[in-house]
């Protein structure tokens, strides 16, 4: 037993590694630049942690996921392992005492979310760091051809230069080939370098279900497997509706979207996960990191818009290798409404235009002034006051930020804030607080330190339930407890900001270049595209176009999805089989893509034509993509 499994053995019990977890430790621990592709339960943690215990220095992880670090420094901790993060939100005080803790040899494992790696104070404590490697984890996210780009991603490289010999562990379960090689050049690789786990997961049969009434397929769903199961919606309103129309049956559900208190999220996730709730209702904002094995199904009521988001949240069923099914839901409106939102997403350059002249009447900002400023943005009544509809106009912004003309956070989510404004002393001879003002005094000191000397972000609905009173409650407390100058409260506020990078423009001289918007578009529509042919075909078996999708060429039907099903071998007369194959090769001879539909031209029975058609498409004879065929090179 090598030292690697020595440290698997002691601090998690396993006795070998699985899958391509070992190539990556041992490539990592050689100093080489690493990109790891696993699907989801593949056991990625693993590949960082365990070089991170077998090497000196810190490995610092970067994950966009805050709710995912903090609770794996818990189990980190729970098994004696020295781990650590740093988010958005913490106070400034204890940022420093943990990130001289890692300095000084007190921490192995350091979570930082991406937005912290451009802030001063990381980056100066950071040039102090005996680093031993870099994981990036969710590192789609650096690629602009990824389906969950994120600008902070971007800032990896400013540690990069920092540590410039720590060599980079990027990891991922949703990257095409052409994502795969951009992950590379956007993070320096010094050479390309990546380990593929097979995306293929046998015991999951991937399901679509073409059926107008879809509440009523859950429910059947649902009757049909027992067992913990995920529903994901698009919007945080069907979450709740959905949630109770499945109570309403007796079926009990709970749901979870952005919207909610991170206090409420975390007490429903965890009835969720221990069984105290059957089904989740939830929008995408659910599921990254969840530590549940025993998911029989996740069903999608709303059709996502790329086959990364489709495969990643579908992945999480059966993580325990049993049987367990990812249902898509499909009926026919879903098309039109993934192809509407092409548009919603990338509205046109003239609107864009048009909003950002909105922009400078709605602040009152004159031609060639403006920059710098920085805005409260209430997007309700700024498409009120111009007669714009929300979602295109959140979009515009997003693409007006990504040209550099503002810089705008659409989510921005300020929690509440608190200071104590008389000293501890004087605190504790306070006569005047009554039963339920001294306890949520009591309950703000036992979970915040340094109150008595800065302001600290803090929780109401986590108070709230610690305390045992409403939320309504505690905002009333904070708020007379600030009015009679016993502290200052800053109530939380849930509001955009927009921040003009430059002066304001001709709305006529605005650039947006092909890299910002016609590129992102056609790639946006190309995902679009590609979500619309799994649903809708259905010669080719489901876990093949997906892991098609994803660039592993050779697969076999998994024989459990329904496509497989549907078309299970039958006594066809080999013969006539044959000359279909044979027909169908002469229509694809010139090498052009054709539409599906021209099978229909072969005179021969039409079943017949279309089984030998799916005989080629599994044998990789013939491919279809976009609803077109085309015969495979002779060399293939």
């Amino acid at each position: 037993m090598d030292k690697y499994q020595q440290l698997l053995k002691k601090y998690w019990g396993y006795d070998d590694f699985r899958g391509i977890q070992r190539d990556i430790i041992e490539s990592i621990c050689t100093n080489h630049d690493t990109l790891g592709l696993m699907p989801t339960g593949g056991g990625k943690s693993i590949t960082f942690q365990v070089p991170a215990l077998s090497m000196s220095g810190v490995c610092i992880v970067i994950t966009p996921l805050i709710a995912l670090m903090k609770d794996q420094v818990e189990h980190l901790r729970q098994r004696g392992i020295k781990a650590a993060a740093v988010y958005s939100g913490m106070m400034h005080a204890d940022v420093i005492t943990t990130l001289e803790n890692a300095i000084f040899g007190g921490v192995k494992i350091l979570y930082v979310s991406p937005e912290r790696l451009s802030s001063e104070l990381f980056q100066k404590k950071l040039s102090h760091m005996k680093v031993s490697f870099i994981t990036v984890d969710e590192a789609h996210c650096i690629s602009q051809w990824g389906y969950d780009f994120r600008p902070s991603y971007l800032k990896i490289n400013d540690i990069r230069r920092i540590k410039p010999d720590a060599p980079i562990l990027a990891l991922t379960a949703t990257a095409t080939p052409r994502v795969v090689d951009d992950i590379q050049d956007r993070l320096g690789f010094k050479q390309k370098n990546v380990f593929r786990m097979s995306f293929e997961r046998a015991n999951l049969a991937y399901i679509v279900m073409k059926n107008g009434d879809k509440l009523r397929t859950i429910q059947r769903l649902l009757d049909e497997v027992d067992g913990s199961a995920i529903i994901y919606v698009r919007s945080r309103k069907r979450t709740k509706e959905t949630a109770k129309a499945l109570n309403d049956c007796g079926i009990k559900a709970t749901f979870y979207n952005a919207g909610l208190e991170s206090a409420v999220r975390d007490a429903r996730q965890k009835d969720w996960q221990e069984d105290r709730v059957r089904v989740m209702v939830a929008t995408n904002a659910f599921g990254m990191g969840i530590d549940k094995d025993d998911v029989r199904q996740v069903i999608h009521l709303d059709c996502p818009d790329s086959p990364e988001a489709y495969f990643q949240e579908a992945g999480r069923a059966g993580r325990d290798g049993k049987p367990a099914r990812a249902v898509l839901l499909y009926d026919g409106n879903d098309r039109a409404k993934l192809l509407r939102r092409i548009g919603e997403t990338f509205p046109d350059k003239d609107f864009i235009r048009t909003v950002y002249e909105h922009l400078a009447y709605f602040y009152q900002i004159a031609m060639g002034s403006g920059a710098g400023c920085r805005f409260e943005f209430n997007i309700d009544k700024f498409c009120l006051y111009f007669r714009h509809f929300p979602i295109p106009v959140n979009s515009a912004l997003n693409i007006l930020a990504r040209a550099g003309y503002i810089d705008y956070d659409g989510e921005r989510d300020n929690m509440s804030q608190v200071t104590m404004l008389i000293g501890r002393d004087d605190l504790y001879r306070l006569n005047s607080l009554n039963e339920v003002e001294n306890n949520v005094v009591t309950t703000l000191l036992r979970n915040y330190g340094g109150l008595f000397s800065d302001y600290c972000y803090i929780d109401e609905s986590l108070i709230a339930m610690q305390a045992d009173i409403s939320r309504e409650t505690v905002y009333d407390v904070l708020k007379g407890l600030s009015q009679r100058r016993i502290m200052h409260f800053i109530p939380r506020k849930a509001i955009p900001h927009i921040r003009y990078t430059q002066r304001r423009e001709e709305a006529d001289l605005l650039v947006f270049s092909r890299e910002v918007y016609d590129d992102r578009k056609q790639e946006y529509t190309e995902r679009i595209n590609a979500m619309i042919n799994y649903a809708e075909n259905d010669d080719v078996c489901r876990s093949r176009q997906l892991l098609r999708y994803f660039g592993e060429a050779r697969s076999t039907d998994c024989g459990i999805c329904d496509v497989c099903k549907s078309h299970a071998p039958g006594t066809t007369d080999k013969t006539a089989l044959a000359a279909a194959a044979e027909a169908i090769a002469a229509l694809l001879g010139d090498g052009e893509p054709h539409p599906i539909t021209e099978i229909t031209k072969i005179r021969q029975d039409l079943n017949i034509v279309k089984e030998a058609l799916e005989f080629m498409i599994s044998e990789e004879k013939a491919f279809v993509r976009d609803g077109k065929i085309t015969l495979a090179p002779a060399n293939h």
